[in-house]
């Protein structure tokens, strides 16, 4: 049963930045965890590998809330290295469709209201905003103190496209983003690659020449600290072959999937999302399951026996505690939720006591 979200969509993203978490994330109260954190996620010791991906938490307050509901990874809202503007509200509507999301039905117009429910799968349209380094160099530092025993906060950046911009302008401000989280004093970085590349001519994934080139300059900008790869869903398998072949080199992570684009429209045909450039919209939530899950068996598969041991980090449509034993089966190391979350904040619990009760039935 879907609960109160703890980001409102009938607010905009300043009120929910201003005045949220809602809901029971809102609430006080610390989830204890007994005994010592055993699972290893990337050099810090974590209780359960399971966490919300960049996203909803969009600030320490929100981050905060997360880690006291047992959420024991979670990573910040993507930052740039300078202000960036968000999409005109509404950014959150509830989509409509019967199954998954194919790769052939994301090309049909999908529609989009205000009735959230189960089996939930919405869209989001945020441009990754945000605020100025300053700002969030402070409140991520917030953030990073925040997280209880056995738990890890995550920071996610990225580079800005920006008018006439070269291709080495747009890598250099990766690596700026990129020195800017490492000052804060983060022990983990995500790059989110699945954002839009130089020319918006897609994600920059997707472009795994822009790829490799953006991923050298970040890691000679943090040193020898983890870096997790966030990237969308692949359809040809050499490309994952060929990502995996970077991350080898520059990074100890993949994080997959982020969303899948499609059109979104409102019952009478009309774009949903007010705004140029808001037609498509990422879709996440339970109808995107099947690409995160593949792309997990995928990934696991690439990486195969390589030297270095790369890390999956399953995402996409994790809504109830199978899901996240779905994921793992598969392959992931990780698991992370994003809308399940949303609107179910005692998500991480109910999986930690799953996890609980099948170590106790393995006990003679």
């Amino acid at each position: 049963m879907l609960k109160a979200p703890f980001y409102d969509p009938t607010k905009s993203y300043e009120e929910n930045y201003d005045q949220g978490p809602y809901g029971s994330f809102s609430e006080t109260g610390v989830c204890e965890q007994a005994g010592e954190p055993q699972c290893d996620f990337l050099g810090q010791k974590i209780y359960t590998p399971f966490g919300i991906p960049a996203g909803p938490l969009l600030n320490s307050k929100f981050c905060k809330a997360a880690f006291e509901k047992g959420f024991d990874i979670c990573v910040y809202k993507t930052v740039r290295s300078d202000v960036f503007p968000c999409h005109p509200y509404p950014n959150i509507l509830a989509v409509k469709l019967e199954g998954d999301l194919t790769v052939e039905k994301a090309q049909t117009k999908l529609i989009a209201d205000n009735n959230y429910s189960e089996p939930l799968s919405i869209t989001n349209s945020f441009g990754v905003p945000s605020k100025d380094p300053k700002v969030w160099q402070e409140d991520v530092k917030a953030a990073i103190d925040s997280a209880g025993k056995g738990q890890v906060l995550v920071l996610s950046f990225m580079g800005t496209v920006k008018e006439n911009q070269t291709a080495d302008e747009f890598v250099a401000d990766y690596a700026l983003a990129a020195k800017l989280a490492k000052e804060t004093g983060a022990k983990v970085f995500e790059a989110n690659l699945s954002c839009p590349n130089i020319g918006n001519e897609g994600l920059v994934c997707y472009n795994l020449e822009m790829t490799e080139k953006v991923t050298k300059a970040i890691r000679q900008e943090i040193g020898d600290s983890p870096l997790i790869l966030k990237v969308g869903y692949y359809q040809n398998g050499e490309d994952i072959k060929k990502l995996v072949d970077i991350a080898e080199k520059y990074a100890q992570a993949i994080s997959a999937i982020n969303t899948i684009a499609a059109e979104v429209v409102d019952k009478d045909g009309n774009q949903a999302l007010p705004g140029k450039n808001r037609l498509k919209s990422g879709v996440c939530g339970a109808s995107i399951k099947w690409a995160g899950l593949e792309m997990v068996k995928r990934l696991r598969k690439a990486v195969g026996s390589r030297q270095q041991a790369i890390k999956i980090i399953g995402v996409g449509g994790v809504t109830k505690q199978e899901d996240y034993f779905e994921y793992r089966d598969a392959g992931a190391d990780a698991v992370m939720s994003a809308t399940g979350a949303m609107w179910n904040p005692y998500l991480a619990q109910e999986i930690r006591q799953a996890c609980c009760s099948a170590i106790k039935q393995k006990l003679p």
